[in-house]
């Protein structure tokens, strides 16, 4: 059976359209007439017309691609869900397209771009932050799910989306919490920055709020942002960030970083410093990347399930590409794993 190569002209032919319409249907834009857009969707469909030369190659069969898009690409927790995604899309005959994105980059605009070249069927957004409307959300024309964050404005509507998550305020709370109960009450903390939505800043408000529950003023000189680059989570930035927290002269028997890479950087600028671990500074992490266990001292920290988070985005995401389920918003409990290298005082 041969197949006809059909052209953009072709579809604008059997849509009575201009090819300038078409091409607006196909990149989501704005500035088209819904009803019109959805019948040149369909026509592109039963043609099984693809508009670029890279998804082209996969017309002529049904193509069962899942994208994942990664913000940061360093980080050992993602590779691990990374893994698993892998294994769980190939037992149910899904192929995975790997996509990084720069820390800073607007995810969506990345993923716009890549259902354009792929014949998609869903996509993963695995870390980053969390400030899409629902509008901008309603372009992507394919099953989604998030994974690490929580939309805030989701929160008592309808949900538009599907998440998988640690609830990241509570958790960072509890490691805050833990340190007070040692007799710290000076603790630095090592932060992305307040973005609203991200990781940073629900971890940063989790800190907060354990604070003022115990009716300890939060001193801001004690919140250090770390550098925002390609990878803001890297050792460099934790050892960077504490140097200069250091050379600020203020006071603090604990620190506390929001992922353990930062922490890891935290303890070697300690140490150069002359400073013991945990006997001069306790240090503190979070995610439980399998380095804390390595490290010397052994890191305190936050473990999230990674396992049981990626094969529950998966499952979400191919219910909802089956039409089985609605969108979900799940979030698993943490873990406070206590190492060598915090004491009480």
């Amino acid at each position: 059976m041969e197949f006809k190569e059909y052209t953009i002209k072709d579809i604008a032919k059997k849509c009575g359209v201009g090819v300038s319409t078409v091409s607006r249907a196909i990149n989501n834009h704005p500035n088209i007439n819904p009803d019109t857009r959805a019948h040149i969707l369909k026509v592109i469909q039963e043609t099984g017309y693809v508009p670029n030369n890279s998804a082209r190659n996969l017309k002529r069969t049904d193509a069962k691609c899942i994208a994942v898009l990664m913000k940061g690409v360093a980080n050992p927790l993602f590779a691990e869900a990374v893994a698993v995604i892998e294994e769980v899309l190939k037992e149910e005959k899904y192929a995975l397209v790997l996509q990084h994105v720069k820390a800073y980059e607007n995810e969506l605009n990345v993923a716009f771009e890549l259902i354009k070249e792929k014949r998609l069927r869903g996509i993963i957004f695995l870390g980053g932050a969390f400030y899409h409307d629902r509008e901008e959300l309603a372009r992507l024309n394919v099953p989604f799910v998030f994974y690490t964050i929580i939309g805030e404005e989701e929160k008592g509507k309808g949900y538009s989306y599907s998440c998988v998550s640690v609830d990241d305020r509570a958790e960072s709370r509890k490691m805050t919490e833990y340190l007070l109960e040692l007799g710290h009450k000076r603790i630095a903390f090592l932060t992305e920055g307040a973005q609203a939505g991200s990781v940073g800043q629900l971890r940063l408000e989790g800190y907060k709020d354990a604070l003022r529950h115990r009716g300890i003023e939060v001193d801001e000189k004690l919140i250090c942002e770390v550098q925002r680059n390609e990878d803001p989570y890297s050792m460099q930035n934790g050892y960077n960030t504490t140097r200069q927290l250091l050379q600020s002269k203020a006071e603090f028997t604990a620190l506390f970083a929001i992922a353990d890479f930062l922490a890891v950087g935290a303890c070697r600028a300690l140490h150069e410093a002359g400073l013991r671990i945990p006997e001069d500074v306790s240090v503190a992490g979070f995610d439980g990347i399998p380095l804390g266990a390595f490290y010397v001292p052994q890191l305190t920290t936050i473990s999230q399930p990674v396992e049981r988070m990626a094969r529950q985005t998966v499952r979400l995401l191919l219910d909802v590409i089956d039409g089985e389920a609605e969108h979900e918003h799940v979030i698993f409990p943490a873990s406070l794993t206590i190492r060598e290298s915090t004491r009480a005082i």
